[in-house]
């Protein structure tokens, strides 16, 4: 393929990158290897705090990804929610790596670093230099972010897997109006999967997009075995369930048997006790690993339905950025 055009927005210039492509944080595959091969496809990675349960995993794994980077950006995505495997003290422990390592930007998704961990994390992180971005659902939430110190948002609607926010407002509402009330960059996710998706969101007035469950059907996702990857080609838009509600978690997975499985708890009004052994991050690891399409709950958006092949990283974002361009000439060539 030929290079495609550059896409400059306040996002790929905040972070030097050829487009506006981000790839999100994914438990179990936001890997050091993956981050470099969205680097080298123009794009940024995100490293996935949470799959490191010891300090001196994940600094390693903080060390590694610039190693491979030599100086371009990635991510590392903390999630702030409680967990059983994941505790204060690991969301605390983070962030304090991330400022001692000064890497390139993090995105939060739950609880806001100054209420989850105190304002002098967030104080450290600024002054080591670090780009903060919260992944929200709702323009307060926003609004809060702003105020704080943090140099983005992340826009995320009610399509996308893992923990859309339970005002459940889709991106094609919530981007526009991000956009029009804050001054700081807006990123588009949930629903982003190709190049016209990331034209929608840029006319929105979003600066870049974020992509998760597009990044799992490629061939450089390979902690992902071919059974479930070729099953995200073959499913639908409305093949996601939220599960978790009851817990305050809602969550977007894959519809699968230990999705219906927890369905049944959830209806039965039953609690965390009855789910966990159902939603433990481990049984995903494993199906993962083994290719059991049924096994464990896969964190996945509506953009299933918009999945019809597996291509390379590369060939994926030169593809988005090409695809973006004649979205927005044909719609130029709409007007006499």
């Amino acid at each position: 393929m030929s290079a495609s055009p550059l896409i400059q927005t306040p996002i790929s210039e905040m972070f030097d990158l050829r487009y506006p492509i981000i790839c999100g944080a994914m438990m179990w595959l936001g890997t050091p290897r993956l981050c470099e091969v969205v680097a080298d496809a123009g794009g940024m990675g995100t490293l996935t705090a949470a799959i490191y349960k010891t300090e001196e995993e994940f600094r390693d794994a903080v060390v590694e990804t610039k190693k491979r980077l030599n100086g371009r950006s990635f991510m590392v995505g903390v999630t702030i929610l409680p967990s059983i495997a994941v505790s204060d003290e690991h969301h605390k422990m983070y962030l304090r790596v991330c400022a001692e390592e000064k890497v390139p930007g993090i995105e939060v998704s739950g609880a806001p670093i100054d209420r989850a961990c105190g304002m002098d994390y967030l104080d450290a992180l600024k002054e080591a230099g670090v780009r903060l971005f919260h992944k929200v659902g709702s323009l307060r939430h926003a609004k809060h972010a702003q105020k704080v110190g943090y140099d983005g948002v992340y826009c995320a609607g009610i399509e996308e897997g893992g923990h859309p926010l339970n005002d459940d407002v889709s991106t094609m509402v919530l981007t526009p109006k991000f956009a029009d009330e804050l001054s700081i960059p807006v990123v588009t996710t949930g629903g982003i999967a190709d190049g016209r998706s990331m034209a929608a969101a840029l006319a929105l007035g979003a600066s870049g997009v974020m992509m998760a469950t597009r990044f799992m059907a490629t061939t450089d996702c390979c902690e992902i075995h071919d059974n479930i990857r070729n099953e995200l080609v073959k499913r639908q838009e409305y093949e996601t369930e939220l599960i978790a509600k009851n817990l305050g978690l809602q969550c977007r997975a894959l519809s699968n048997g230990v999705v219906k499985e927890i369905n049944k708890v959830e209806a039965a009004n039953g609690g965390l006790d009855e789910m966990m052994p159902l939603m433990t991050g481990q049984r995903a690891k494993k199906g993962w690993i083994v290719g059991d399409v049924d096994l464990g709950v896969y964190t996945v958006g509506q953009t299933i339905g918009r999945i019809n092949d597996i291509p390379t990283t590369a060939e994926l974002l030169e593809r988005m950025a090409k695809e973006a361009l004649d979205a927005s000439m044909a719609v130029q060539g709409l007007y006499s």
